[in-house]
């Protein structure tokens, strides 16, 4: 395309050989097998000088539109991979949105004021699908996620606490509770397509102690609206947005309890060079 554009604009297989650093035999056999695979002649010859005919200045125009939209396309590329001015794509999990994923981007942003950021969140199959199937370069989410493939890089270990209701008996607990202490109470817990529910159930391995669920929510906000009804208990992190006016959060007497969120990537697939900063940016923090 680029040969027969320079041909186009000298009308002088010479001259554009010359302009090309190829022999003129080369570029004529180019151009020749243009033609053979277009079915029709470009240009009107006249020794060594030629002349576009009607159909070679239709064809130019696209050629010309086409050339243009390959190189704004490598344009894109090249800025979206720059660290100082390309994209960050990040999916992650829908309780992380209402804090901690809007005070990393205007960190960030404040040091990198260029960088656009790419988000996708939602429940864990949902993110978990976005990243695996290369949609985001990163993904901010619960350790117990992570697969051997991936990399990972602990962001912040959020406590757990007992949540009840604020009419709940155990409302006054001022002390740390026992989870042994739960036992014979219904539980609001979670559906596999919550984060959490990994974390919970790994915990829970560790101590020998199990509660048998009354309800399984979709999400952690459905789960403060159970107990906050009185309809039950829960384990949850105490993060914005699960605040609800009527619970009551008790620290847990067992060591141990806590939700660990990251930042993971998958250590066998290309990282553009903002990704790469974006995950150094984290490890200094």
């Amino acid at each position: 395309m680029e040969y027969f554009i320079t041909v186009a604009k000298l009308q002088h297989m010479t001259n554009a050989s010359k302009a090309l650093n190829l022999t003129q035999p080369t570029l004529s056999h180019a151009i020749s097998k243009l033609e053979d695979e277009l079915g029709l002649p470009l240009f009107d010859r006249d020794g060594r000088n030629i002349r576009l005919n009607r159909y070679g200045v239709q064809f130019a125009k696209r050629v010309e539109e086409a050339l243009r939209s390959i190189e704004s396309g490598i344009q894109e590329i090249r800025e979206w991979s720059d660290p100082d001015t390309g994209v960050v794509s990040i999916s992650y999990l829908n309780i992380l949105g209402v804090d901690l994923i809007p005070n990393l981007v205007m960190e960030y942003k404040q040091e990198h004021p260029k960088v656009r950021f790419e988000l996708f969140q939602g429940s864990l199959g949902d993110v978990d699908e976005h990243f695996e199937n290369g949609s985001s370069d990163l993904m901010i989410t619960s350790k117990e996620s992570a697969i051997m493939k991936h990399e990972w890089l602990t962001i912040l270990k959020v406590p757990l606490y007992i949540v009840v209701s604020a009419q709940h008996a155990f409302a006054r607990q001022s002390s740390p509770l026992s989870l042994t202490k739960l036992s014979g109470e219904p539980f609001v817990g979670l559906k596999n397509n919550c984060a959490l529910r990994a974390t919970i159930s790994t915990c829970f391995d560790n101590t020998g102690f199990h509660l048998a669920t009354t309800y399984d929510a979709e999400d952690l906000v459905t789960v403060a609206g159970f107990i906050k009804a009185g309809l039950g208990v829960s384990i949850l992190p105490q993060t914005p947005g699960l605040e609800l006016e009527g619970l009551v959060w008790i620290p847990i007497a067992e060591e141990g309890w806590e939700w660990e969120i990251g930042l993971k990537w998958r250590k066998d697939r290309y990282l553009p060079a903002a990704a790469t900063e974006f995950i150094e940016f984290i490890r200094q923090r």
